[in-house]
């Protein structure tokens, strides 16, 4: 893989991890999801005009993903506005391919590769080393079950999108699939709350963060070459390793060397998935 290509995927990998954990450090995510929203959705609208090039047959497509990021986005505030980066990170992360595999058997009727099979089986195994073993702290479950709902959203957008890209630009794809939920979501979470307090550097950073990891993602695609495609994809999902340590490190939440192991063993399954 050229080094250009290797350290831009990682790049990607990093700024995903650095915007879950801004948004999960914030008083309140939900409203700093809401600003961080708007700041990406704002930030990128000339680079997505620039660029911008879609036909008629985007729309369905279009619109399934977006409801779909309209969700995504209230889960994962949600989740971050009570559970810990560490915990929710690497379990929605890591169900997201799984559940990818299984909808594309389940709904397209897909034969699996045998490193899927492992993949799964690994990505299973971690979700449950990540969890941790019992006696589990007061709302953990209700958080691995908001995880592996993230994970459900992430799944069924990815298929909506893998078709949608084929009618548009990716970044004039991806404004247009943010906007609704950077509408909505702000609309919805102000009734209740002022996000005022969250106009912070963290939150307007986290918003830009969003675009920039996708961004960086498909320009680590472009640089290398088809073969090493899956190689880039897998790179990525080194963000749940991140994620785990910047838990550790900058927001104080005490990572088990359980929880360590079912991150390597999410992240090797993942991998496995990204290479079939």
């Amino acid at each position: 893989m050229p080094f250009a290509a290797f350290a831009l995927a990682f790049s990607s990998a990093f700024v995903h991890a650095l915007w879950n954990m801004l948004l999960a450090r914030a008083r309140d995510s939900e409203a700093a999801t809401a600003v961080a929203l708007i700041a990406g959705t704002v930030v990128f609208a000339p680079v997505a005009a620039l660029t911008w090039q879609l036909d008629s047959g985007v729309w369905p497509y279009l619109a399934a993903s977006a409801a779909l990021e309209v969700l995504y986005f209230a889960l994962l505030a949600a989740a971050y506005d009570s559970g810990e980066l560490s915990l929710v990170y690497p379990i929605a992360r890591g169900s997201a391919p799984v559940l990818v595999a299984v909808f594309s058997v389940v709904l397209l009727g897909t034969v699996l590769h045998a490193l899927t099979v492992v993949g799964v089986l690994l990505v299973a195994a971690g979700v449950l080393l990540v969890r941790g073993e019992p006696p589990l702290q007061v709302g953990d479950s209700r958080h691995v079950l908001f995880a592996l709902a993230i994970g459900a959203t992430i799944a069924a957008y990815t298929l909506f999108d893998k078709a949608g890209l084929h009618h548009a630009k990716p970044l004039t794809y991806l404004e247009l699939v943010v906007l609704p939920a950077a509408i909505l979501y702000p609309l919805w979470i102000s009734r209740r709350k002022s996000l005022r307090a969250e106009l912070r550097p963290g939150a307007l950073l986290a918003g830009i963060a969003m675009f920039g990891a996708f961004g960086l993602a498909l320009a680590a695609i472009r640089l290398a070459p088809q073969a090493f495609v899956p190689g880039v994809q897998a790179l990525r999902e080194t963000s749940v390793v991140i994620a785990v340590a910047a838990g550790a490190l900058f927001l104080g939440e005490r990572v088990s060397p359980m929880r360590i192991a079912g991150t390597v063993v999410v992240l090797a399954g993942v991998i496995a998935l990204a290479l079939t």
